[in-house]
């Protein structure tokens, strides 16, 4: 359900990358450097510990000590959206309290699902979701991204929305984003407060075009999409996509070749981080990937190679 007295948050909200030292430790003081960048390079908001945070490999301690650490190095600058994703409902809700408590602007959160099999169906999905909104006074984004493997529908995600007080936001990265948004715009109305783009942008302009009111994307260059989005939001939209149309290389690597370490690469490349590195078994990215990535980003002048300096 709609709440007219709460913000609507809209915009470029990227992914934070989590950082470690070269032996596998959390390395706070990039995390914090990170952190600094991404807002001075334009972002609206910041997400933390999501799949390209490298989440599926931090304990719980390890996502206590980051929610805390950037919630209180962030100290208000932007709005912090926490992903609190776990397949027991009560455990959801004791990491969502927990994020809330320490000063989250919004829960993500995807249907549960573990491995490849362990799905459960649509009753169990609206009352996870349920639960968590009962549980909390935040707004929820339901992240529909393929990893899931769990089928959600437009017309599901519409009548949680408006059925469930604080499911309001949606992260569509499934096949035919596009479409979906527009079919979840039409069924939900008002209900939809955050019909939102996600994959790194690489479907970012039909999604726009769909409805779209926010982006969540890859933390390396937040310089190159907010003024994507400005423009659209402008009216110029002209403008907008040959801005998308100059970045499409560098988001079409991040995506298609680098994925989640694309932005460490970036931040590592320019002085924001100190090490690179993916915590163990997650592989490197390929040395000639890595290289095209960056070659295109100095082509494109990015900040983040910069920023730093």
């Amino acid at each position: 359900m709609t709440s007219s007295s709460r913000v609507r948050y809209q915009g470029l909200f990227p992914v934070v990358p989590t950082p470690f030292t070269e032996t596998g430790e959390l390395d706070l003081d990039s995390q914090k450097r990170c952190v600094d960048f991404m807002i001075d390079a334009g972002s609206n908001g910041l997400c933390i510990l999501a799949n390209f945070s490298e989440q599926f490999l931090l304990s719980d301690e390890e996502r206590e000590v980051l929610t805390r650490t950037v919630l209180e190095h962030v100290d208000g600058r932007v709005p912090v959206i926490v992903t609190t994703t776990h397949f027991s409902t009560d455990v959801c809700v004791a990491r969502s309290r927990c994020a809330q408590e320490q000063g989250a602007a919004m829960l993500m959160v995807m249907p549960p699902y573990h491995g490849a099999t362990f799905r459960v169906p649509e009753p169990q999905i609206h009352e996870f979701y349920a639960r968590l909104s009962d549980a909390v006074a935040i707004p929820i984004m339901v992240q529909d991204a393929p990893a899931a493997g769990t089928p959600l529908s437009a017309a599901f995600l519409a009548r949680m929305a408006k059925e469930i007080e604080h499911v309001a936001y949606f992260k569509i990265e499934t096949a035919g984003a596009a479409a979906k948004l527009r079919e979840l715009i039409r069924l939900g109305g008002d209900a939809i407060e955050g019909p939102w783009d996600g994959e790194e942008a690489i479907t970012l302009v039909p999604d726009l075009d769909a409805g779209a009111t926010g982006a969540m994307t890859g933390g390396g260059f937040p310089d190159g999409i907010r003024p994507i989005l400005d423009a659209w939001r402008a009216g110029r939209r002209d403008e907008a996509i040959a801005g998308y149309e100059r970045w499409l290389p560098l988001i079409n690597i991040e995506n298609r070749q680098c994925g989640p370490l694309a932005a460490k690469s970036l931040m590592k490349e320019g002085g924001v981080i100190a090490c690179e590195a993916p915590r163990h078994p997650f592989p490197a990215i390929h040395p000639a990937a890595r290289a095209l990535l960056i070659e295109t980003a100095k082509r494109l002048d990015a900040q983040v190679l910069r920023w730093a300096r």
